[in-house]
Parts: C-alpha cells; sequence; structure tokens
C-alpha cells in the first residue's frame, strides 16, 4: 500500500469503529448503574443480541487464520470444532438456559454454591480466574495481534520490527475492547458485538465469493467447478487418525468441550443469563447454532481456494487466509475489513474481562463483604478489576513472543485443567439429587492432577488423542461422584430453589428449530464426505439420508405449526 492508500483505510477502519462505538453508547446510556444493569444488561437482551454477541465472542482473528490454514493444508475435518457446536446450543436452550434463568444466577459459580456449598463455588472460581487472568485473557490478545499483523503486514505499514508492532497491536485492541467492557458493562459489550457480527457475516460471505470468481478467471461458476471436481478430498470433514481432528472425537471428548464451551464457560453464558425471558434466550442460542453451522462456508472454505489458487508451495499454512484477503479485497474495502476483523479480536478480550470482572464481584468481594454491597459500590469495583484485568494482560501478553514451543503448547491445553471438571459437576448437579459436596471436591482436585500428569510427565506414555482424553477423564470422574453419592449422600435431597426474574415460558418454535439445526450438522457431514463433494459426487446413500433429513423436518414442523385437535371434540 502507498501512503494514500494507508490513511485511507486507517480513516475507514477508525470511521466504522466510531459507529460502532456511538451506537453501542447511545443503547446504553443509563443503564449500568445497578448490579443487573451492568453484569447482565439489566435482564433485558434479546435474541438478535445474543445471538450476535455469542457469535463474535466465539469467532476470533485467529480463527480465521487457523481454520483457514487448517483447510488450506489438510481438509475441512477441523470444521468440527464450529458445526458440532450447534448440538451443545440445543442442549444450552433445552435443558441448562431453564434452570439457570428459574434460579437467577449471574455466574455459573453461583449455580454451584447453590447445588454445592460455598467450597465448591469458591474452587470454581479459582479455576476460571486463573484460566482467564493469567493464560486465556493474554493469549487471545496476543494470537488476536498476530492474526491481525499477519492480514495487514504491521511491521512494514508501522516500519517497525514484529515484537513492536505486536505491542502496538495488543495495545490497540486492548485498550478499545476495555473501553466497552469498563464504561458500557455487558450490553455496550453485546451490541458492539451484534454490529460488528454483521460486518464479520458480510466479510465472511465475501472473501469465498470473490475468491472464487479470482480462482475462476472472472467467473463464480467456474471456480465453484474448479474446487468441486479436483482435489475433492480437500473437502472431506471425515477426519482419519492422520488429521487434525479426527471423526471419532466428535462422540468423545468434542461433545464435553462443546458442553462446557457453550453451556457451562461463564464468559459464554452471561449473555444468556441476561435474556429477558426464556423464549428470547432460547432463540438467541439457537440462532448462534446456526451460524456456527455456517462457519466452514465462512473461515474454511477460503482455504481451500487457496489450495486450488496458489498451490501446495505456500511458505507456512497460515499465509493462507491473509495472502487471498490481500489478493480479492479492493483497497477501499481494507479499512471495512480491519474494523470487523478488530472487532473480532477485541470481543473476545472484552467478553473474557466483563466476565472476569463479574466473577470477582459476585464470587469473591461480595462474599468478602458480608452481601452487604451497594449497586454503586459493586459497579465502581467492577470497574477497577476491570481497569487491573486489563493492565495485567497488557504486560503479559507481548510476553507470549519469547515463548518457546513447549509453553505456547501448554497455554492451548490450559483449557483443559478446569473445562472437564466444571462441567462433570454441573451435569451430575442438575440430574442428581444426593450427590454430595464431597464429591465435586475429589473431581476438582483429582482432574487437576491426573490432567496435568497426563499431559506433562506421563505425555510419552500417554498418547491418545486430548480430546479422547477428555472422555476418558470424563467417565472416571462421573463414576467418583457416583460412589460418593453411594457412601455419603447428602441427608437432604437437593431441591431447585427457584427465584426467577423473568418469564419462563419457552419458545413456541424452539423444538422444530432445533431439530431443523441438527440436521444441518448431519447434512454438513454428509456434504463434505466420501458420500458428497469429498467423493465421486453424490450417490444414492447421499441422496436417502437427506430424503430422511427433509421427512424429519416436515414431520416436526408440521406437529409444531398445525393446531392439534381438541379431545373430546
Amino acid at each position: 500500500m502507498n501512503p494514500g492508500e494507508i490513511f485511507f483505510t486507517l480513516a475507514s477502519c477508525a470511521a466504522f469503529m466510531a459507529l460502532v462505538a456511538w451506537i453501542s453508547y447511545l443503547k446504553t446510556r443509563g443503564e449500568t448503574q445497578t448490579q443487573d444493569g451492568y453484569f447482565l444488561a439489566g435482564r433485558n437482551l434479546g435474541g438478535l443480541f445474543i445471538a450476535g454477541s455469542l457469535l463474535l465472542t466465539n469467532l476470533s482473528a485467529e480463527q480465521l487464520i487457523g481454520l483457514n490454514g487448517s483447510a488450506y493444508g489438510y481438509n475441512l475435518s477441523s470444521m468440527a470444532w464450529e458445526v458440532t457446536a450447534a448440538v451443545a446450543t440445543v442442549a444450552m436452550a433445552f435443558i441448562f438456559l431453564p434452570r439457570y434463568l428459574a434460579g437467577a444466577f449471574t455466574t455459573l459459580p453461583e449455580f454451584l454454591r447453590s447445588r454445592y456449598d460455598v467450597q465448591v463455588q469458591r474452587l470454581a472460581v479459582v479455576l476460571f480466574m486463573l484460566g482467564y487472568g493469567f493464560v486465556t485473557i493474554p493469549s487471545v490478545l496476543y494470537s488476536g495481534s498476530i492474526a491481525v499483523i499477519q492480514i495487514f503486514n504491521v511491521e512494514a505499514l508501522l516500519g517497525v520490527g514484529r515484537f513492536e508492532a505486536l505491542v502496538v497491536t495488543v495495545l490497540v485492541v486492548g485498550i478499545v475492547g476495555a473501553v466497552y467492557a469498563v464504561f458500557g458493562g455487558l450490553k455496550a459489550v453485546a451490541v458492539s458485538d451484534t454490529l460488528n457480527g454483521v460486518g464479520l457475516l458480510i466479510v465472511g460471505a465475501l472473501v469465498p465469493i470473490l475468491g472464487l470468481i479470482l480462482l475462476g478467471g472472472g467467473d463464480f461458476l467456474s471456480g465453484l467447478s474448479i474446487i468441486t471436481s479436483s482435489s475433492t478430498e480437500k473437502l472431506n470433514a471425515v477426519g482419519g487418525p492422520a488429521d487434525p481432528t479426527p471423526f471419532g472425537t466428535l462422540f468423545t471428548g468434542m461433545i464435553l468441550a462443546n458442553l462446557f464451551y457453550w453451556c457451562a464457560n461463564q464468559y459464554v453464558i452471561q449473555r444468556a443469563l441476561a435474556a429477558r425471558n426464556l423464549a428470547e434466550g432460547q432463540k438467541g442460542v439457537l440462532l448462534s447454532g446456526f451460524f456456527k453451522v455456517l462457519v466452514p462456508i465462512f473461515m474454511m472454505m477460503p482455504g481451500i481456494i487457496a489450495f486450488h489458487h496458489y498451490g501446495p508451495g505456500l511458505a507456512s499454512i497460515d499465509l493462507a487466509y491473509p495472502q487471498l484477503v490481500r489478493d480479492v479485497f479492493p483497497v477501499w474495502m481494507m479499512g471495512f475489513f480491519l474494523a470487523v476483523l478488530l472487532g473480532a479480536v477485541f470481543s473476545s478480550f472484552n467478553s473474557l474481562l466483563n466476565s472476569a470482572a463479574t466473577l470477582f464481584c459476585i464470587d469473591i468481594y461480595t462474599p468478602l463483604r458480608g452481601g452487604q454491597v451497594t449497586d454503586r459500590e459493586i459497579v465502581r469495583v467492577a470497574m477497577i478489576a476491570s481497569v487491573v484485568i486489563a493492565l495485567f494482560s497488557f504486560t503479559v501478553a507481548p510476553l507470549l513472543y519469547f515463548a518457546p514451543e513447549g509453553l505456547w503448547q501448554v497455554i492451548r491445553v490450559f483449557t483443559g485443567f478446569y473445562n472437564i471438571p466444571i462441567v462433570t459437576i454441573v451435569i451430575v448437579g442438575l440430574f442428581t439429587r444426593r450427590t454430595p459436596a464431597i464429591g465435586a471436591k475429589i473431581v476438582i482436585i483429582f482432574h487437576v492432577v491426573a490432567y496435568g500428569l497426563a499431559k506433562f510427565v506421563f505425555d510419552d506414555i500417554i498418547t491418545i488423542h486430548f480430546l479422547h482424553l477428555y472422555a476418558v477423564l470424563f467417565v472416571i470422574e462421573v463414576a467418583i461422584m457416583l460412589v460418593a453419592a453411594r457412601l455419603s449422600p447428602r441427608k437432604e435431597a437437593w431441591t431447585f430453589e427457584r427465584r426467577e426474574q423473568v418469564d419462563l415460558s419457552p419458545w413456541k418454535l424452539a423444538a422444530p428449530v432445533a431439530v431443523t439445526l441438527l440436521s444441518l450438522v448431519v447434512a454438513m457431514y454428509l456434504v463434505f464426505s466420501p458420500l458428497g463433494l469429498a467423493g465421486e459426487g453424490p450417490g444414492w446413500p447421499f441422496a436417502a439420508g437427506i430424503a430422511v433429513l427433509l421427512a424429519v423436518n416436515l414431520a416436526a414442523w408440521t406437529r409444531s405449526v398445525l393446531p392439534r385437535p381438541v379431545p373430546g371434540s
């Protein structure tokens, strides 16, 4: 880019970001003065804002780079992380969300205190805060900033080295994200996420469309014909043992990882906890599931296009998406793309920041004050906590640049220290009545020790895929809790204490929408498999599978939409 193009890109980027900030400000004025207003948007989020915030909180610049790189270098097997998340959103909509809203919980540890005791609550808070503060928040800033640097070649733009460019990008992304989280609370985060999410969908659709036009020499259909007729093994989502995501992991640890992320991870579920009623919460969660099913089209197909256009000769698979973007986007659109990309990065950051402050205030500060805290005080403490956490992450994130490969791998798998024990004690807690708190405490301690030993001490001996390891530990930990319930059951069966503050009437169309969503998951695997585009072409097994899915959907929608006969009429 010449100086004029750089100025235009930065100016148009700043203009779009300013528009998002202004709309977010207008939507949140005067709504952050109370605890519920700051942490849960006044328990008044609609389905669209919930879906938009969930979408952008989940999707990041790192995924744009990584998923497209995986498609370029291997195949579509890594789409499992995105597509199968739809199953977890259905579980959230029907199983977890109604219970969370009925208890009027602000945080997941609050639920654990209600189900078990205060010690389990504190252990969960420790796990979340250590994970968020020392690893997740800094690594989100670091990886997102690296993605921005790769796509826009920030070193060349600023005339500095990679580390200096990283520091500048971390500060820009972090400060902008922190402004939303500190001053606007959850609603500002949700509004800005939704607006940036619309931009991300536009950009996500344009890149493969423009890429196919480029591949086809100016003809979209010719480009589409190329990727569906040559090297079709790239379109295979049914991963083998040597692929990044083996197909078998979908039925073991993948299920558990997604259940944790969408049903028990504070910085994700906090949006759904802010729903104005159960129906809007279900709409938002299920709509986000539809977006996840579309992710392979937006965030992996460009990698396939890059393989056909550039061949396998790129220096790194992570260059596939940045190179394609630079080649297909005109200069006048690069500012909008940069704004959306930055929005995706600081969305994850400000969501984590807001949730970390929520955990600190609700589960640490308020109990220490004996519960006697005014709304004004709790909001002030939340702002201070957000600033402190943000400053800490600004310091830690650039230091990851100097981390050896081994340490970076530790960071990548760190979530495994707390995702499985949390989802285990939540599921067992919901579906049993006499499982004691001691069972949950044993599981948390056991998992941290066992997972640490398996991943970092006996990793040469225990060589199974880490997702299979999740499943093994989950089974053991469920058994531990059931044994504890048998040997030392609660004296009184646990009963759910209802304190709902919103209408809990379910969405009338939730069931057929969920059937359609799950059908799309199956359909995606039929299309991108040897039975579909990754083979010799769709045959009768493919057609039969699609026919069954259509019949199931027709039955589900007919049952829900048509009036039922009145008995005795």
